[in-house]
């Protein structure tokens, strides 16, 4: 009996994106609007937000489609804080107060000091890196921005937003 033997390289290859991560302490609106302005991009607010852990966490996202470029544009909170109220086990309290607990859950939880990234899908080599990463970083509101290697990363898989 013949033996066959299937190549799967091709199908199951990795997606070419790239990712960059930004410091600043603004709104994520106001961060999407500085990036329009400075890269002539049109991110818009999608519907809704990410949602991983099972309702715990959601993160706000923003997309835009250039389909001149062929290139999706995804800028996505890094942080979520959930406020959560703990049960009191005695009644004995003269005033009904509640105590809240303030988690922190991070989409990419290796970089927890990043706000938020900036996910460049394209199919084609993308070589306005350098150009981008300046731009980003000419916005006074942002701290520092840096490229993330992806093959880095062990949670990359909450990158996809599909």
């Amino acid at each position: 009996m013949a033996v066959h033997k299937l190549v799967l390289d091709d199908v199951f290859e990795e997606a070419l994106y790239t990712l960059i991560a930004i410091h600043c302490t603004i709104e994520d609106y106001r961060l999407a609007y500085m990036l329009n302005k400075h890269l002539g991009i049109s991110l818009v607010r999608k519907p809704l937000d990410l949602d991983y852990n099972k309702d715990k966490s959601t993160y706000s996202i923003f997309e835009w489609e250039d389909n001149k470029q062929l290139t999706t544009w995804s800028l996505v909170s890094n942080i979520c804080k959930t406020h959560e109220a703990v049960p009191q086990n005695n009644q004995q309290s003269l005033f009904n107060t509640q105590e809240q607990i303030t988690k922190t859950f991070n989409l990419i939880p290796e970089h927890k000091g990043v706000n938020y990234f900036l996910k460049i899908d394209n199919d084609n080599n993308f070589s306005k890196e350098a150009y981008i990463l300046n731009s980003i970083l000419n916005i006074p509101q942002v701290a520092t921005a840096f490229s993330v290697d992806v093959n880095q990363l062990k949670s990359k898989d909450n990158l996809i937003f599909n």
